[in-house]
């Protein structure tokens, strides 16, 4: 079974939370907090603030959390996900969009209101967690555990456990 650790950054500014759009492999596109894959050895603050001002041009001076963690694993796909997710407490630079792994195609600070429609065409192992803390704010770690079931993601049914 593949697995993977993966950070990702809740960002804020007066303008909203800050989305970045995914161009993925079967082509479609959809919206995530910034973040990605945290490399072997890799701190998890270290290889997220690299994520982020990769995918985005800000650099994140001072986290908070993580503020919580999803669990997911697909087992007919052969992989499981460990993510973690940490608030930007401060950051500086221009908002500016040069990934070099070629899947952020856009990034912008989205409206608190106007989130879960940006959201809406991502997976619910995403927007439901996101969603939960933008309503709550809760600063203690929660977790969110999901099964996925389908090899593809186009078959894949997500369950919350």
């Amino acid at each position: 079974m593949r697995q993977w650790l993966v950070g990702s950054a809740l960002i804020e500014s007066d303008e909203g939370l800050l989305l970045v759009a995914n161009r993925r492999r079967d082509g479609r596109l959809d919206w995530t907090p910034p973040g990605g894959v945290i490399d072997e050895g890799e701190d998890v603050i270290a290889g997220l603030t690299r994520e982020v001002e990769e995918e985005t041009g800000l650099r994140v001076t001072a986290w908070e959390g993580p503020v919580y963690h999803v669990d997911a694993e697909a087992a007919d796909a052969g992989w499981h996900m460990r993510v973690q997710v940490f608030r930007a407490v401060a950051f500086e630079g221009e908002l500016r969009v040069d990934d070099p792994d070629g899947i952020v195609e856009e990034a912008r600070f989205v409206p608190i209101d106007e989130c879960s429609t940006t959201l809406r065409s991502t997976w619910e192992l995403i927007t439901e967690p996101v969603g939960a803390w933008l309503t709550e704010r809760w600063t203690e770690a929660r977790t969110y555990r999901y099964a996925l079931s389908g090899a593809t993601r186009a078959e894949m049914v997500v369950t919350r456990l």
